[in-house]
């Protein structure tokens, strides 16, 4: 990814990092490239624990929400979630909350309310830890699939979610616009306007 000096809006918070030269990119300043696997960059793994968050992490979590979405509280599928009363589980390293996801049953399914991983943490497969914890929790419970909801310019998520099982099964457009009152400018500039569902079956329905 590479930045756009063109591109002036400021972002409270970075959301990736640049492969090249490590600089922290806000959201509307990161771009794709597409390269190669030998010139892919190839970082030493980093050590993490997955694990239930505890009610004393509840400040780490508010702190890694603000960052991705300014408040706790996330609109999905059709409907409000709260982080702070959803399953949340966290990847830590050396004591620091270096990632969570947020899940929710849903009409019958997993959801997934929120997957977010520091930049600095990014690429060392805490990500695809992290979604792991989603499915086991869902084949616990005889779920028949888990399910994620993003928006049509995230296309880090959408390569993601895909690029681990995940099928696109609806598009609910203009939602987005819907629900800010105006378009917004997404990952790379991209005009945020639809939720894009994405299910991933891990039980036999």
């Amino acid at each position: 990814m590479t930045t756009d000096p063109r591109d002036d809006m400021e972002v409270p918070y970075p959301q990736y990092l640049c492969p090249v030269c490590g600089k922290e990119l806000p959201l509307t300043r990161a771009r794709m490239t597409v390269t190669c696997a030998e010139h892919r960059p190839h970082e030493d793994p980093v050590a993490f624990a997955v694990r239930d968050a505890l009610p004393s992490d509840r400040h780490a979590i508010e702190e890694i929400c603000d960052r991705v979405w300014g408040e706790t509280e996330l609109e999905a599928f059709g409907r409000m979630f709260d982080v702070l009363s959803c399953a949340n589980v966290v990847a830590e390293t050396d004591g620091r909350l270096a990632g969570m996801i947020s899940l929710s049953i849903d009409r019958g399914e997993q959801a997934v309310v929120m997957l977010s991983v520091y930049p600095e943490f990014q690429g060392g497969g805490i990500g695809a830890a992290l979604l792991e914890a989603a499915e086991e929790r869902a084949r616990a419970a005889k779920l028949p699939a888990v399910k994620v909801a993003t928006t049509n310019d995230d296309i880090p998520a959408l390569y993601f979610y895909q690029r681990h099982g995940f099928v696109i099964y609806e598009i609910d457009c203009g939602v987005v616009v819907d629900h800010h009152g105006a378009v917004l400018p997404g990952f790379a500039g991209i005009p945020v306007r639809d939720e894009v569902r994405l299910r991933l079956p891990v039980c036999p329905g």
